[in-house]
């Protein structure tokens, strides 16, 4: 006699939330979902509400937005059974996961999505905090995710997320907006093939010599932004990236910042 399927409801049906749900149902869990928007994919049962979805679920995956996060757990809180795990799937601040575990009469796990999830789906590694973060790893794991857990309270997972936002975002908006600007000034090609190049010689004390470099110049970096500010503005662009980068150099350059 074959096991019961997984009853897990997904509350979101969008890119991230409508891929992880066709991979479930594909993993043979019994797959029910709700979206105001979005049609349920082949496989799934589409619900009329997110109390709807989630009344015979032993799995609630939010997998909708950081400012859907809590109403979305407000309107199913009336369905929600003492047994039904809770995970939340938003990128949203720590404080939003630990409203959740406020709010919610049932454990909440925090589950970071450490990767892009189109192309990954349900295979996109999780980072996981909170109470109920082992019995959810067990269960997405045994259909085939890529889960870890962190030791911690809900807001454990999603607050590394975002610490290595800080670095990977803050590099892609740099990239894009320093080759916006070259392409403006007609070196577009040039600097992409430089800035390819840096990259590819990044090694493990790497680390290490931005941040000592950026503590040692920072007076005379903090000057170089300021002129490269300059520049990006006389090419009729606004420098985001670049004062940003200048003001930090100045803190740091004034003693305002931790060394």
């Amino acid at each position: 006699m074959s096991a019961p399927r997984v009853r897990i409801a997904v509350l979101g049906l969008g890119e991230a939330g409508g891929e992880i749900a066709r991979d479930l149902v594909d993993a043979a869990a019994d797959v029910r979902g709700y979206d105001p928007r979005v049609a349920a994919p082949a496989g799934v049962e589409e619900r009329t509400s997110e109390a709807d979805a989630v009344r015979d679920a032993e799995l609630v995956l939010s997998v909708n937005s950081s400012h859907d996060a809590v109403p979305a757990a407000r309107a199913a809180l009336p369905a929600l059974a003492a047994q039904t795990l809770w995970a939340d799937l938003n990128t949203a601040a720590p404080a939003v996961k630990e409203q959740l575990v406020e709010l919610l009469p049932v454990p909440v796990v925090d589950v970071a999505l450490m990767a892009p999830v189109p192309g990954k789906g349900l295979r996109t590694p999780m980072v996981v905090s909170g109470d109920g973060a082992a019995l959810y790893a067990e269960l997405l794991g045994g259909l085939g995710a890529d889960v870890t857990v962190q030791p911690g309270p809900a807001g454990t997972a999603i607050s590394r997320k975002l610490l290595r936002s800080i670095f990977y975002k803050g590099l892609a908006a740099a990239v894009v907006e320093a080759l916006a600007a070259a392409e403006a000034a007609g070196c577009g090609d040039w600097l992409h093939d430089n800035i390819s190049a840096e990259l590819a010689g990044f090694d493990a004390h790497a680390i290490d010599r931005l941040v000592d470099g950026t503590h040692q110049h920072a007076r005379r970096r903090a000057d170089e932004m300021t002129a490269a500010a300059e520049q990006v503005a006389s090419l009729g662009l606004t420098p985001r990236v670049a004062t940003a980068a200048r003001d930090l150099l100045a803190a740091i350059r004034d003693q305002e910042f931790p060394s």
